[in-house]
């Protein structure tokens, strides 16, 4: 009986540990999260300018995180990733926000996007010939 009480004692001190110190979160995760996630709402405003047969827009508000298709909020980036943006010139709407267009036949504008910071980072890349979004490896 004595046994089962000190492991249960023990148990109890390490879910105190645990809660206590929160969630365990990696900055270098985040960023690798909101690659992926951002990539697939590229590939959706692609396929659904495809499947539409006309222009959609994909703007990004890169201080306030935000992802919007077609002027509907499709994704809410993390606060503490950090987003560096490149894109033609025609297609910078202020200092913060950026528009990427798909058109009907699949091409887009073009961008560069970098998510994470100085020690982590992972780049999308929006091709303009093909609109074909990828994740490189900036290694």
């Amino acid at each position: 009986m004595i046994e089962m009480i000190v492991v249960l004692v023990v148990l109890g001190l390490m879910l105190g540990l645990v809660i206590g110190r929160g969630p365990m979160r990696s900055p270098a995760l985040d960023a690798r999260v909101a690659a992926r996630e951002l990539t697939q709402a590229l590939r959706l405003a692609r396929s659904r300018a495809i499947t539409l047969d006309r222009p959609v827009s994909l703007l990004l508000d890169r201080m306030a995180h935000d992802v919007r298709i077609d002027g509907a909020r499709s994704l809410a980036l993390p606060r503490d990733v950090g987003v560096f943006a490149a894109t033609p010139a025609g297609e910078v709407i202020s200092d913060r926000v950026i528009n990427i267009r798909f058109s009907s036949d699949g091409s887009s504008s073009g961008a560069r996007i970098a998510l994470g910071g100085q020690s982590f980072r992972r780049v999308l890349v929006v091709d303009w010939l093909t609109g074909r979004v990828r994740i490189d490896d900036p290694r």
